[in-house]
């Protein structure tokens, strides 16, 4: 079977499952595992933002949004190419990933007929579920139940020893200028971990707020995980914020690229990265590279 992902979770996915081997064409944010973008062909750009702060980002990507302008490009030609035999796309961000329309209208046009499996998760049920789905279409059942029980087999021991700490107030901040409220699966992890995550509601899309409200809603640790951003990414947008934040709140930053933001199996591992944060007591620490205390 050769698979192509337009989406670096659903890279993330077909390489646990063993299948990293069938995959020949992957989008140019596919960072990981390592070999994800040097075993398979870059079938997808995007937009150039290296340099750019946060502000910057944001108002050229509604520029180019207002234009009507694409954010990413398929290498349509590169496609036919290869002439795969399934396609992992997605509908649930147009920023951050190119979107399954998109994908359509270029199969279409090159007459591909690949099987389109399309990726839609809200919760971390939603992402769990869609690993199951990606087993069953690449004949791969088998490995996506036992990972799939494993990922929660580790939900439930992160639970099991937060059960008896006192909650805490969290507020996950998805991205700095303007500041957003992390939402979808984020606040089932900060859930997981021990916390109650404030401004949000889970499974709903994340959206702006104010600093005002993000005070107003008196967060006892803050959670800077902006989308795309690894540890010292977050480490600088959150220095540039830490002013605006509520003074009396605990401020982290954590690599959100990996752990918080892309809906594949290391969701797992950012919950029990913020257990780590939130009850050092009853969790182990993360691991230095993962998040970074500001105050």
């Amino acid at each position: 079977m050769k698979i192509v992902s337009l989406l670096p979770s659903a890279t993330e996915i077909v390489h646990a499952l063993g299948m990293g081997d069938q995959l020949a064409g992957v989008t140019f944010e596919c960072d990981y595992p390592l070999e994800a973008r040097s075993s398979a062909s870059i079938v997808v750009g995007g937009l150039e933002t290296n340099g750019l702060g946060p502000l910057q980002i944001d108002e050229l990507v509604r520029a180019r949004v207002a234009a009507g302008e694409q954010l990413y490009t398929l290498d349509a030609e590169r496609v036919r190419a290869i002439d795969p035999d399934m396609i992992l796309t997605q509908d649930l961000c147009r920023v951050c990933a190119l979107p399954a329309g998109q994908v359509d209208d270029a199969l279409a046009a090159i007459g591909c007929r690949a099987d389109v499996i399309t990726l839609d998760p809200h919760t971390l049920d939603d992402v769990l579920d869609s690993i199951e789905r990606i087993g069953a279409a690449t004949r791969s059942s088998g490995p996506a139940a036992a990972l799939t029980a494993r990922l929660r087999r580790r939900l439930d021991d992160v639970r099991s020893a937060v059960a008896s700490a006192p909650r805490r107030r969290v507020f996950v901040l998805e991205w700095s200028a303007p500041p957003f409220v992390a939402g979808h699966w984020v606040p089932e992890l900060v859930h997981a971990a021990g916390g109650d995550a404030v401004l949000c509601e889970p499974g709903a899309r994340s959206h702006p707020t104010d600093w005002a409200a993000i005070g107003a809603a008196h967060p006892q640790v803050v959670v800077v995980a902006p989308c795309g951003f690894d540890t010292a990414g977050a480490a600088k947008q959150a220095a540039e914020v830490l002013h605006l934040l509520p003074p009396a709140a605990e401020v982290w930053a954590v690599d959100a690229n990996a752990y918080i933001v892309r809906p594949g199996p290391r969701l797992v591992d950012g919950v029990e990265l913020l257990a780590g944060l939130l009850h050092p007591d009853h969790w182990p620490a993360p691991p230095r590279d993962r998040s970074v205390r500001l105050r």
